[in-house]
């Protein structure tokens, strides 16, 4: 048995280190602009009782360095002052156009509803997409994601960071996760297999949501207004990637695990609908995550070859080391560098609960 895992393990490393060197490409490419031209924009925010955040990052949006923009604001039923804040701010502010949803007894705050009624409303053709909870980290965040746009890039993947907070482990964890996912999602664009975007930096073109019946195709799943539609509509040919800094949305993240935890499931079920091949290639990514740090665990434990094991896993942490340090760098993670090979075992067992859960009890509400 031990000599079969030894077999399972080298397999593992082998996995592991190819999807390393899958993910240097991305690691070495260097940011470059497209296009000069300067692009008619909507910016859409769906807001639902957004009032506290929309008060400290609307105005970071509304006063960015771009000649032709609006921002719509779908206000979705809330229930607290967000009208009252949109209002003030559409005194200051004639680019902020405001969609009111009304709150009705039968009516569930769907996001999806939501974003499309913002994108009806949108004059221009080029739409840029974030969340009332982000902020752009330069005035110049639009003319960054803008300048991918060409006559064949209709979509631009960009990155949402979230904000630091120091001496907090989980505010590590949760960082570290989503620079893996923006690993995954810009290395796979890189090589012409686009899967998914995040709706808090996604920008595409209106005439891309039109050909795609909106939202239509997965009106039935709760969650997935960004990245399902990525997967739906996204190709080699029609999509390009934004990770200059000044391109960066941040956003607040959960203080508590459970929070994040229930937030990461909802996204686990989400990821199942993508197509199989995306399907396939993350999931033996995870698969191998899991393998290695169990097997290698079970190795040592019976000290078998455990010389050799030590080296495996000595080579497999150097190329994580090399990869995800200089893309952990560029996207302005460098801190976790050093808490690598920790939040790595963490995220892979906590993505291990969540898949059995998940297989127990399905979500109920996003």
């Amino acid at each position: 048995m031990l000599t079969i895992l030894y077999a399972v393990f080298t397999l593992v490393i082998v996995i592991q280190v190819s999807f390393f060197l899958l993910f240097s490409r991305f690691s070495f490419l260097k940011s470059r602009t497209i296009s000069s031209k300067q692009f008619h924009l909507s910016v859409i925010i769906c807001a639902k009782n957004e009032a506290k955040n929309l008060k400290q990052n609307l105005e970071k949006i509304l006063s960015q360095n771009h000649p032709d923009f609006e921002v719509i604001v779908v206000n979705d039923a809330s229930t607290d002052e967000t009208q009252i804040v949109l209002e003030n701010f559409q005194k200051k502010y004639q680019q902020l156009k405001v969609i009111i949803i009304k709150n009705t007894p039968t009516y569930n705050g769907n996001k999806k509803n939501a974003i499309t009624k913002g994108v009806i409303a949108a004059k221009n053709e080029y739409l840029i997409f974030t969340d009332a909870d982000c902020k752009p980290i330069s005035e110049n965040w639009l003319d960054e994601i803008s300048s991918n746009f060409s006559n064949h890039k209709t979509i631009v993947l960009g990155y949402g960071a979230y904000q630091k907070i120091k001496n907090s482990l989980l505010n590590k964890l949760i960082r570290f996760e989503t620079l893996l996912t923006a690993t995954q999602y810009f290395s796979y664009t890189t090589i012409g297999f686009p899967y998914m975007g995040v709706g808090r930096n996604l920008a595409y073109k209106k005439e891309l949501f039109i050909k795609a019946n909106g939202l239509e195709n997965h009106k039935h799943i709760q969650s997935g207004d960004d990245d399902l539609f990525i997967n739906q509509m996204a190709t080699k040919e029609n999509t390009s990637i934004c990770f200059s800094k000044n391109s960066f949305t941040v956003s607040k993240p959960n203080t508590d695990f459970k929070s994040w935890y229930k937030q990461k499931r909802r996204h686990v079920t989400t990821a199942t609908h993508y197509k199989p091949f995306h399907k396939l290639l993350l999931g033996l990514y995870y698969l191998s995550q899991f393998l290695f740090w169990v097997v290698a665990i079970i190795l040592l434990a019976f000290a078998f070859k455990w010389q050799l094991i030590i080296i495996l896993i000595i080579l497999r942490l150097l190329f994580q080391y090399v990869i995800l340090g200089s893309i952990a760098n560029k996207l302005n993670e460098k801190e976790l560098f050093l808490w690598l090979p920790l939040l790595d075992i963490m995220l892979v067992f906590i993505q291990f609960t969540l898949y059995i859960n998940n297989l127990i009890v399905k979500p109920k509400s996003w």
